[in-house]
């Protein structure tokens, strides 16, 4: 390039003005592609003790504890939880559900949906802060990384250097732990599908089927990619519930708050110099809360939608107020109303109970004592009755009308069950077939049943019966509605 088409050369940036087109350059001169979003920077969290920082941690060994426990859990001869596809019956302690009973899924997703409103319209992201997977996650692989790399100082240190011997060991003993914790993840996922010792045993014995090794390693490495490497990319780019968080928000919703009346203006001082004379608020801008933050976030400039509501910041915050002899609660869970008009925890705590927040507890208390009352009354089998479609009618000897049905007897509690098959709505209407029937326990049968009746009963037609199924070991009755056809 000749000096003089250097001189030409200008760095134009590519904007677009509302109802313009992208601005050209100058004749002669070369344009360059600046981007307009800024690289992503890794965020080295700093570790935190405190309040809410134990509270995140009992979150962890709790729902880990319940996570990788479940599955080895016996009830009985069974797995206390198991979901088998394959024979679609789904095990839950005592209870033993079948594709019928989709209506409890229903039931729990709509409690899963309005306790996640209820916490939300609380106390903020209480679920992302403390038990959402990604959070979960995360910060065991936070904990392993600075077990095998060091605090945050030293990793920095590291990845800024060169690579070494050290550097080399730390990281790959860090990536094996992360694979271990990761692949487990994945094998006790597996384990709630497929009953986990048996999995165990195909597992060591390398004789996993090709779904099995599928989602062992689909959930391990998704574990492994979203807590080691993406992380906040996760909440910030991935998860929805950051984009709607602000209409379940109100001003008496606890979220995690900076006292910007007391903080500002910010400012660095010695532990003996008094803020007054300086004319500085609490703030000693320190920057901790944003090295703390797994997002990465400066929780001074208010709330964003990057902040999960985890409270590290609070923590760090009350470590420096402390130090220099301070109040604590500069950063705090508090809300907008109490922040603005000074109220005190007991005149915060009273505005808790609001309407919003009452419409959401009893839509959610009828919910599940809706859920409750209908597993206390659950029968322990159910019935399908399906007409066979091969004869619809016929007569038989002695001149009787007989219509064949197949009756699907599912037997959904743990011992074996007998039944007896009757039906009613006809005059003379009876089974002709075997009557009584046994099905093991946890055992679907199908039964022929033909059913019979005098051919003066009824006139030509389709005519409604019910078939009465009544177990005779746990007392229970279910009829079952169908058609008896009259031929002409």
């Amino acid at each position: 390039m000749t000096p003089k088409a250097t001189e030409a050369r200008k760095v134009i940036p590519i904007a677009v003005a509302q109802g313009e087109g992208p601005a050209a350059p100058p004749p002669g001169a070369d344009a360059e592609m600046i981007s307009l979003y800024e690289a992503h920077k890794k965020i080295y969290p700093r570790s935190v003790s405190g309040l809410f920082s134990r509270w995140r941690w009992a979150m962890v060994f709790l729902t880990q504890l319940v996570f990788y426990g479940m599955p080895w859990l016996e009830w009985g001869q069974r797995q206390a939880v198991l979901f088998d596809l394959t024979a679609r019956r789904f095990y839950i302690f005592n209870l033993v559900l079948y594709p019928q009973d989709f209506i409890y899924l229903t039931g729990i997703l709509v409690i899963s949906a309005f306790s996640l409103f209820l916490f939300t319209a609380v106390a903020g992201r209480l679920w992302c802060g403390y038990a959402c997977p990604q959070t979960v996650y995360t910060e065991i692989f936070l904990w392993l990384e600075k077990l095998t790399e060091g605090d945050r100082a030293a990793r920095l240190r590291r990845d800024s250097g060169p690579w070494n011997p050290d550097k080399l060991w730390r990281k790959a003993a860090k990536h094996f732990l992360w694979l271990a914790v990761a692949l487990w993840t994945g094998f006790t996922f597996v384990g709630y599908f497929t009953p986990i010792h048996d999995l165990g045993r195909e597992f060591v014995q390398m004789r996993l089927s090709s779904w099995e090794n599928f989602w062992v390693f689909f959930y391990g490495f998704a574990t492994y990619g979203n807590a080691g490497f993406m992380r906040e990319q996760v909440c910030k780019h991935m998860c929805p519930y950051a984009r709607f968080q602000s209409a379940m928000f109100d001003k008496d919703t606890l979220i995690v708050t900076y006292d910007k009346e007391r903080g500002e203006p910010r400012g660095a001082r010695s532990k003996k110099a008094s803020a007054s004379a300086l004319n500085l608020g609490a703030c000693v801008d320190c920057n901790l809360c944003v090295q703390v933050c797994p997002t990465g976030i400066d929780i001074r400039k208010g709330l964003q939608y990057e902040c999960i509501g985890c409270g590290a910041c609070a923590d760090v915050c009350d470590t420096i107020m402390d130090k220099m002899g301070y109040a604590p609660g500069l950063v705090k869970y508090s809300t907008e109303n109490a922040v603005n008009q000074h109220w005190t925890k007991a005149q915060t705590l009273r505005h808790v109970l609001r309407p919003r927040v009452l419409i959401y507890i009893a839509i959610l208390g009828t919910v599940v004592t809706a859920m409750a009352v209908s597993l206390a009354t659950r029968l322990p089998f159910k019935v399908d009755v399906v007409r066979d479609r091969g004869a619809l009618a016929r007569i038989v000897e002695g001149g009787r009308i007989e219509n064949v049905y197949r009756l699907q007897l599912m037997n959904a509690s743990e011992s074996q069950q007998n039944f007896h098959i009757s039906v009613e709505g006809l005059p003379g209407l009876a089974v002709a077939s075997e009557q009584d029937v046994a099905i093991e326990s946890t055992q679907a049968r199908w039964v022929a049943v033909r059913v019979q009746a005098p051919f003066e009963a009824a006139p030509a037609g389709s005519h409604t019966i019910h078939f009465e199924i009544t177990s005779k070991d746990t007392a229970g009755k279910l009829l079952e509605k169908s058609v008896f056809i009259v031929p002409r």
